[in-house]
């Protein structure tokens, strides 16, 4: 039987923190869409991209990690893999979001935000493992730098996979198909490699924190919301004001007082 490259309990924390991605990733604006969409429908393809992001985790392992750790490969061979992979992801997410009965429900923003977590959510755990190898790189190894420095590769790699899915999915409810997979590509393989070298050399992430920190607020406030009719774009605002009025109602009340109500 082949060994686990590390403890199993440490493999135990790396996927878990990985998956602490998609809690953080579900934060927002897509928390508050339960009823403007069918929510079942995002936890499915949550599951597609789980899946998905294991097996291009195991892609981007043997073909670009590898590579980077042996030497072998140069910049220019290493970001042509990259593509290719990314290419493959941006193609499943077409071939996901594109079906009908998503595009009939115009949910292809909101399903396209889960999917992209769940990509995100494997390739983060599978390089949270590489991370904490100790034989993998010099400054590699389970330790508390490597644990936070792991969290932060996390929530960048969740939300990057999540905002560049969204937006291809706000495209496709614009009848906008084939040239947001080029694009998406591009920002997928630079996502790729901009993580997979933190782990060799972690302030790298630099290169894509902030993209993927601007990237947060169109997404939350344009694209997740793409898909919205006029109508219940108007009522799930008027939702989000009406929580606000009540929870600065409930923050301020005196306990013991009934919550003054509009209704």
């Amino acid at each position: 039987m082949a060994e686990a490259p590390i403890e199993m309990w440490e493999m135990q924390v790396a996927f878990a923190i990985g998956l602490l991605g998609i809690y953080v990733g579900w934060r927002g604006t897509i928390a508050k869409m339960t009823g403007f969409y069918d929510l079942s429908g995002a936890v499915k393809t949550l599951l597609y991209g789980i899946i998905a992001g294991v097996l291009a985790a195991s892609a981007i392992d043997v073909l670009i990690l590898t590579e980077v750790r042996t030497g072998t490969q140069n910049i220019i061979s290493l970001s042509a893999i990259a593509l290719v992979i990314a290419l493959a992801e941006s193609s499943f997410s077409l071939f996901v979001l594109g079906r009908s009965r998503i595009v009939g429900l115009r949910a292809c923003a909101p399903y396209g935000w889960t999917l992209g977590l769940g990509f995100g959510a494997m390739r983060s755990a599978h390089l949270n493992v590489r991370l904490f190898d100790p034989v993998v790189w010099e400054g590699t190894g389970f330790g508390v730098p490597n644990i936070v420095l792991a969290c932060v590769l996390t929530v960048i790699t969740c939300i990057g996979h999540a905002s560049i899915t969204t937006w291809q999915g706000s495209r496709i409810i614009e009848n906008s198909r084939f040239r947001p997979i080029i694009y998406g590509s591009i920002a997928r393989s630079a996502l790729i490699l901009s993580t997979l070298l933190a782990v060799f050399f972690p302030p790298t992430l630099a290169l894509v924190a902030p993209i993927v920190a601007w990237s947060w607020f169109p997404a939350q406030e344009s694209w997740l919301p793409s898909g919205l009719t006029p109508a219940a774009r108007q009522a799930y605002r008027r939702t989000l004001r009406q929580a606000e009025i009540n929870k600065t109602r409930a923050d301020s009340r005196i306990r013991g007082k009934l919550v003054e109500s509009d209704e």
